[in-house]
Parts: structure tokens; sequence; C-alpha cells
């Protein structure tokens, strides 16, 4: 059974469209170093676990007036217990976005084709000579990763990519560089980093609205359609 370390009861802003509630798991293979859920990917064990029975409880009485569930963490893709667990929610009548960093694209695959996920939200984390900087994983095999932006490309499942812009970490080739390898694909979010006390580091700052703008101004010469929005991850 899969651990359960937070619930959201409502959000209005983490599945578009979607009045939905947000599962945090435990756990991830990645250590960027802006995310922030820090204690969820450091120490989960730390963290209070809420019962699985208690959150298909809560989905249950609410689900008349939910459209989904939004699954995040940590990463939940590296929990082999995640389909029984989407499958659970689904016999509810609700729908499921994945939030994923892409590492398991195996298991993506298979969600997609079992169709227990409607959409799914993948980190772009910077571009591949970046990537294993970005991510805190200095040996990181970069292939499942494109594998599981080929996989989505595919447009099995509606989807996102969403990159959150650091100052010192992306640069305009960066972006450019992102842009090439998504391109072309359904929608691509620049989030503006938004400092807190749980970030895995601290320090960290976000790019200035004028560089976010240019940065929105190159990718939209790839991707039509693109946006900037805050980042919660």
């Amino acid at each position: 059974m899969i651990r359960i370390h937070g619930l959201n009861k409502l959000s209005l802003v983490d599945y578009p469209g979607k009045m939905s509630a947000i599962i945090f798991t435990g756990s991830c293979n990645f250590r960027c170093p802006f995310c922030h859920n820090s204690s969820l990917v450091l120490d989960p064990d730390s963290q209070p676990v809420i019962s699985e029975e208690e959150v298909l409880g809560y989905l249950s009485k609410r689900r008349k007036l939910l459209d989904g569930v939004v699954v995040t963490g940590g990463e939940p893709t590296v929990h082999s217990q995640l389909p029984a667990l989407i499958r659970k929610i689904r016999e509810l009548g609700l729908l499921v976005k994945l939030d994923t960093n892409g590492s398991n694209p195996e298991m993506l695959s298979s969600l997609i084709d079992s169709r227990l996920v409607d959409y799914v939200a993948m980190d772009i984390k910077n571009s591949p000579d970046a990537y294993a900087e970005t991510t805190g994983c200095p040996s990181l095999d970069l292939a499942p990763v494109l594998r599981s932006i080929e996989i989505l490309k595919e447009g099995r499942v509606d989807y996102e990519f969403r990159t959150t812009v650091i100052k010192g970490l992306h640069y305009r080739e960066n972006i450019e560089k992102i842009c090439t390898l998504i391109s072309p694909c359904r929608r691509y979010f620049l989030q503006t980093f938004v400092p807190s006390q749980d970030t895995i580091a601290q320090g960290l700052e976000a790019p200035d609205s004028d560089t976010m703008k240019t940065y929105l101004k190159l990718v939209r010469t790839y991707i039509g359609n693109a946006e900037i929005r805050d980042s919660k991850d």
C-alpha cells in the first residue's frame, strides 16, 4: 500500500479547469535544489502518514463536488503501488492528473494504456546538458526522461510540460534547447520560482519579470501554447 503524506482537500488551480483534491506521496529519485517539498524528498519517514482508507473515504464523500485528484510528490512513479491507488480513485468516478519528473517511462506508458490517468504534467528540469546539475543527480541517466517526453508527445493523454526557471541555472540558451527538445507539444509553462523555507537549497532566486517575458517570447517562436505561471513545485 502506497504511503500518503499529505492531502490538500480542495484546489482550483492544480488541475487545469477542474476542482481537485491533491494527494502527496513521499520519496523522489531527484534532488532538485528548488524543490518545495524537501521534507517529502529527503526524509519522508519523518512526515505524518495519512491512511489510504482515510483519503479514499474523503474522496468518496466529496466525489460529487470534486472533478478529479492530482497525484504528486515527491515522485509518485517511484512507488510500484501507484497504479493500484489510482485505480481505486478512478472507481470513484474521479479524473486523475499525475505530476511526474518523467523518470519512469514504463509506468507512465502503462498508466496511459490502462486509461488510469487523464492528464499528465511533466517537469522539464533543464536542457539535456544541464539536467544532471539541475536535478542534483551527477550520474543521472537521461534516457528515461527523454522517453517519457516522446510518450507524451504521442498524444495518447492530455498533458503539459513545465519548467521552473531559476536564476543561475537557466539561461536563454537552456530555454532554447528545451524548446528544441519538446516541440511540437500541446502546451508548455515557464514557472516563476517562488522561494520558500522548504526548498532543498536556500538562497535561490527567480529571474526578474523582464527576463521571464523575454524567455516566453523565445518559447513562443517554437511553441504557440506557452504561458508563464507561478511555481509551487
